[in-house]
């Protein structure tokens, strides 16, 4: 099974998203992790969807998602030509003595350690898929007890100003 990232763009209406999601329910369709945000442009909203299947299935989700109403586009993020991150929060337990080990594994993946308690830490990630799961890898290896995690699935954005999309909406 192959996994490829979509872009959508559609617009900021009541009920969207349930509708997307409704399109990937009926059809069987799996939904590895779903984003979404406003744009610029109030009236847009951006969806980041990645999906996994064989290559049939892949081309046809996107040909049913272009179908759908709401959606003004849709293009696939190509790994080499876009930029992903995604945001992980992880509540780590570690009592004064283990604290700091827990801070300077952190400090190794730039992440920052935003709650203290006294039996644990909540630290904030961002980055690609990989690197939030070799962290998390990390953590587990030497000992550490994740107790509660996060994760907001990827964000993306194609690479450079070529192929911006615009929209000219009637207010």
């Amino acid at each position: 099974m192959k996994k490829k990232v979509f872009q959508l763009l559609v617009d900021n209406t009541s009920g969207v998203l349930s509708r997307i999601s409704g399109l990937f329910s009926r059809r069987g369709y799996n939904i590895e992790s779903i984003t979404a945000g406003v744009t610029a442009d109030p009236r847009i909203t951006r969806i980041t969807i990645v999906a996994s299947g064989d290559d049939e299935i892949l081309a046809q989700i996107e040909k049913q998602v272009a179908k759908l109403e709401d959606v003004r586009d849709i293009r696939e993020l190509e790994p080499g030509f876009s930029v992903y991150r995604e945001l992980a929060l992880i509540k780590v337990q570690a009592n004064e003595t283990r604290r700091q080990d827990v801070i300077s594994i952190a400090n190794i993946f730039r992440a920052n350690i935003i709650d203290v308690s006294p039996e644990g830490l909540i630290i904030e990630m961002t980055g690609s898929q990989n690197k939030i799961d070799a962290f998390i890898d990390l953590l587990h290896r030497n000992g550490y007890d994740i107790l509660e995690m996060a994760r907001t699935g990827i964000a993306g954005l194609r690479r450079g100003t070529q192929d911006i999309v615009w929209f000219d909406i009637e207010d």
